[in-house]
């Protein structure tokens, strides 16, 4: 089962998105906790600053997609950032990946974004077979830059 990810949700989606920050080899950095999840997602005192899918399999958290929007670019129009999607080891070839990925793609078009952004290790092929299937294309007009602030004097 899909479906919006909710404050109670907030131990399992941690536990999850350890697993993908073990599996892209940040886990050192990783800084997440359960109740910042909650203040930041879910919290009734501020906007959220994310909005999270779960796929769900015996009341157990098996995956997860975790968006953020652009109001507007352009065009005027928002773009929908996919900044997570992992889906469990264990949990994978069963179809959660897709059903993830349709709850983040009728979003963007309820916001009625133009575009849906994310990332891809440059070495993973599987995510970007996943993706291709979805009609995405790798964006040949954009290369990744950053700052590290931590490392300016």
């Amino acid at each position: 089962m899909i479906r919006r990810a909710q404050a109670s949700d907030a131990p399992q989606l941690l536990s999850l998105m350890q697993g993908l920050a073990r599996f892209e080899g940040y886990d050192d950095r990783f800084a997440v906790t359960a109740d910042v999840l909650i203040e930041r997602g879910f919290s009734p005192h501020r906007p959220p600053e994310f909005t999270a899918w779960v796929a769900e399999l015996d009341a157990a958290l098996v995956g997860y997609a975790l968006i953020y929007v652009i109001p507007y670019t352009f065009d005027l129009r928002p773009t929908v950032v996919l900044k997570e999607l992992f889906i469990d080891q264990a949990a994978r070839g069963r179809n959660f990946g897709h059903g993830l990925m349709t709850a983040v793609i009728e979003h963007a078009r309820s916001l009625n974004a133009r575009l849906i952004r994310w990332q891809v290790l440059p070495d993973n092929e599987p995510a970007k077979r996943f993706y291709r299937q979805h009609g995405a294309a790798m964006d040949a007009d954009w290369e990744n830059w950053f700052i590290d602030l931590s490392t300016l004097g």
